[in-house]
């Protein structure tokens, strides 16, 4: 992912995961905040509660390839942070990438687009 496309700095994660609206799924957790004008800005995250270092960096890996499948269609000037939970270590990617997808059209945050089949 770009970096444009990251939340890079602790102050726009805390903002997003406090001002954000928070949208939870049996995998993770979905934070979606409104930004300035700019491109979609995403974080992830996985907690000690996942596991050892070895199942958060999988966890997270996972999570930013589901993100980055779905980055086209999501509305720009929006902040989003994925949270892993447990059960992200081990639901298949594409099962990621549908709680996802629908934490964010529950959000209203998804274009529709024709040539993603959305």
């Amino acid at each position: 992912m770009r970096r444009s496309n990251r939340l890079t700095s602790s102050r726009d994660v805390r903002r997003v995961l406090s001002e954000g609206t928070r949208y939870p799924s049996p995998s993770l957790v979905v934070h979606v905040a409104p930004s300035v004008d700019g491109p979609v800005r995403v974080g992830v995250s996985a907690g000690r509660r996942i596991g050892s270092a070895v199942r958060r960096n999988r966890a997270k890996r996972r999570l930013r390839e589901a993100v980055r499948a779905l980055l086209p269609t999501i509305r720009p000037g929006t902040d989003v942070m994925v949270t892993a939970r447990r059960a992200a270590v081990q639901t298949d990617t594409t099962e990621l990438v549908a709680e996802i997808r629908t934490a964010l059209d529950r959000a209203g945050v998804l274009v529709m687009m024709a040539a993603t089949g959305c």
